[in-house]
């Protein structure tokens, strides 16, 4: 079995406990207008660009067999790709001495992922981390994910995933026994409002979670703080009086609104004016949006803080 991997990152700090190696996988249900990892939406492969690594010695024109590259574009890059006409053949790529052309991710099979995986196994230990699978979401390629998690928890490995639970119940479910910590996106609270940002509505995910902490499994929940969309005072206390309702143990973290996504935007091809529109929170503001969640009386938890295990 074969997964598509866009990244793996080592010596990952905010991926829960410890130190950690993350894997980032291809795929997810939702179509969150704010994705920071927007490469890991589509689950197939697709060609980049990088303009400032291209020396323009024009090779990849020469092979590319449907056509789908160009150059000379005025106030466009030295290369155009026309994704109609791509086809991820590779040609390209082939060519290209210095890889300002390489794909956005790749495919890679059960083993080479974890042995890549554990190969900090011994800091693992010494920090109380291990491995976290991320995305995307790992439970759109589910079965990859559980060989995964299998075979590191084998390894007395600490895993947990980081997942919008937007999946079958019966899927979610299989997880259950090789998860150490489900690390769980509640981006808003009113399905609609859900919906209008995410392209799905939240039933099956709040339904999820009830079903996580029914089956006793170690959760904490994340908010992602995106301006104007996730932080009205009415979403955070609705989240956080949902949690405290079922699980008052589980802790509640925010996290800061990413800008950097705006350059994955660029390489893919895509223009995203509303990334460009937005900026990260102070640590005041911060502090004022802990603020309600602690009226509300839940566990908190902030980015900087470690984990623990328990």
């Amino acid at each position: 079995m074969k997964g598509r991997v866009f990244d793996i990152k080592k010596f990952a700090v905010h991926d829960g406990p410890g130190i950690r190696s993350t894997l980032f996988l291809k795929g997810c249900p939702l179509k969150c207008i704010w994705c920071h990892n927007p490469e890991g939406i589509e689950d197939k492969i697709n060609l980049w660009y990088f303009e400032r690594k291209c020396i323009r010695c024009g090779s990849c024109l020469k092979v590319c067999p449907h056509k789908a590259l160009s150059s000379g574009k005025k106030n466009a890059p030295f290369i155009t790709i026309d994704r109609d006409l791509c086809t991820n053949c590779g040609e390209c790529v082939k060519v290209c001495p210095t890889t300002a052309l390489t794909f956005d991710s790749s495919l890679m099979e059960v083993d080479e992922a974890v042995v890549k995986l554990l190969q900090d196994k011994v800091f693992y230990n010494q920090s109380g981390g291990g491995i976290t699978i991320s995305g995307g979401d790992p439970l759109f390629q589910y079965e990859f994910s559980r060989r995964v998690l299998q075979k590191c928890h084998e390894a007395g490995v600490h895993t947990a995933i980081e997942t919008s639970m937007q999946a079958k119940e019966e899927i979610l479910r299989s997880f259950i026994g090789l998860v150490d910590l489900f690390i769980v996106d509640i981006k808003l609270f009113v399905s609609s409002e859900h919906k209008k940002y995410t392209g799905t509505g939240n039933k099956q995910i709040l339904s999820n979670f009830k079903m996580l902490i029914e089956n006793k499994q170690n959760l904490l929940v994340r908010i992602p703080l995106i301006p104007g969309i996730t932080t009205s005072e009415q979403n955070l206390r609705s989240i956080s009086q949902f949690v405290l309702e079922f699980s008052p143990q589980t802790g509640i973290e925010l996290i800061n609104f990413n800008p950097l996504a705006e350059n994955k935007y660029r390489l893919m091809g895509k223009e995203h004016k509303f990334l460009k529109e937005m900026k990260p929170y102070t640590d005041d503001e911060l502090d004022q949006f802990y603020s309600i969640l602690k009226e509300v009386g839940v566990t908190t938890v902030r980015e900087s803080a470690v984990l623990t295990n328990t």
